[in-house]
């Protein structure tokens, strides 16, 4: 099946946990390892996959800088050790970037992003134009920030939201165990690998145990509802060992792991969001927008020719035709007053009307679902 290949991702998102990346033993940085995992994505860039790292590992790094020892860290001190760590980590990346002509993109992240849509619609269009660029994302939660009430708390969910912001098709755990057994493979010997889930269950999420390692914060149970995010999503998910050198090769070769189905895709799983949310105002457009939309274009405001409603940055707004019929729904990417501005205008002199550069499309057809299920 396509969605079990690495081959077949379009685009690709890669969770790393801390107890990969860094040493248990000194706190150091796994050099050898990082490099190989780089060579894995510079080849897989190379066959035309887009790939978005999640790393962990910024506090890890930090505390050995500031001998803040092995034991738990009150919150002060872990926000603390990422402000010094993330600075490695990134240096890191950029280093072993660089030799395949990559360039490294540091995206820090709180669970308020993905939750606020204003603030979703930012970080989908920030890491699509890094993508476009060429960048390989490094994708971390904001810990110098975030508290406990704004907190993802594991970088396994972290991922599924960031594979659900940018659309990707495949995620990939790598993780200190090869993927999901029916019970505890290290106490019970009658344990039995799981190479494919169809459907996360009951039973499925009943096997699913705490933390494997002291340095990791997720365990099993943080991996299926990770699966559950992705899987909703129409996004593949594996967990997969990734200790040795060139995970991600190993993976693409056939190695073992446990593969989670998408339930439909991306683009599919979106627009049905999209499509079920309740319209907070309506954008009238002239028959040329109306033309452009269902050649697969973005709203631009030039097609608008009036504005109704209330609504603020990523609400939902139907589009409706000059002949008023539906023609579609979308997330605005501008509020209503400022709509009712450049309203009629091209692209170029927003900044002119508004005072304040903005972006081209007022509905982006990414976040677009055009009535009769295209767009």
């Amino acid at each position: 099946m396509a969605a079990l290949s690495l081959a077949a991702a379009r685009r690709l998102v890669v969770k790393i946990g801390s107890a990969l990346l860094v040493d248990r033993d000194n706190g150091a940085l796994r050099a050898d390892w990082l490099r190989a995992l780089i060579a894995d994505v510079a080849a897989l860039r190379t066959q035309g996959t887009d790939v978005v790292l999640v790393s962990s590992g910024s506090i890890a790094l930090g505390r050995e800088v500031l001998g803040l020892g092995r034991a738990d860290l009150p919150l002060e001190q872990a926000q603390a050790a990422a402000a010094v760590g993330q600075i490695r980590l990134a240096r890191a990346y950029e280093e072993v970037l660089a030799p395949h002509g990559l360039s490294a993109a540091q995206v820090l992240v709180t669970l308020e992003d993905s939750a606020d849509r204003r603030r979703y619609l930012n970080a989908r269009a920030t890491l699509g134009t890094l993508l476009r660029l060429g960048c390989v994302p490094i994708v971390n939660e904001n810990d110098t920030v975030a508290t406990d009430e704004i907190r993802f708390g594991d970088n396994d969910r972290l991922a599924a939201q960031i594979a659900v912001t940018v659309g990707a098709d495949q995620l990939v755990l790598l993780s200190d165990v090869d993927g999901l057994y029916t019970a505890n493979p290290q106490t019970d010997p009658e344990a039995r690998h799981l190479d494919e889930v169809a459907r996360i269950t009951p039973e499925i999420e009943a096997m699913a145990g705490g933390p494997a390692t002291a340095l990791s914060k997720g365990g099993m149970r943080t991996k299926i509802m990770a699966a559950r995010t992705a899987t909703g999503a129409g996004c593949a998910m594996a967990i997969a060992d990734g200790r040795a050198l060139h995970p991600l090769a190993a993976l693409g070769g056939g190695g073992r792991a446990t593969w989670f189905l998408p339930q439909g895709d991306p683009q599919t799983a979106r627009k049905a969001w999209i499509a079920a949310m309740k319209p907070q105002g309506t954008l009238r457009i002239d028959a040329g927008a109306r033309r452009a939309l269902e050649a697969g274009r973005s709203l631009l405001p030039a097609g608008v020719v009036a504005v109704e409603g209330g609504f603020g940055r990523g609400d939902p707004v139907e589009i409706r035709g000059p002949d008023d019929i539906v023609a579609g729904y979308g997330l605005a990417r501008y509020t209503a007053t400022e709509a009712r501005a450049i309203a009629g205008c091209r692209s170029d002199r927003i900044v002119e009307v508004l005072g304040y550069p903005g972006r081209a499309a007022l509905i982006h057809r990414d976040d677009m679902v055009l009535q009769g299920g295209t767009g």
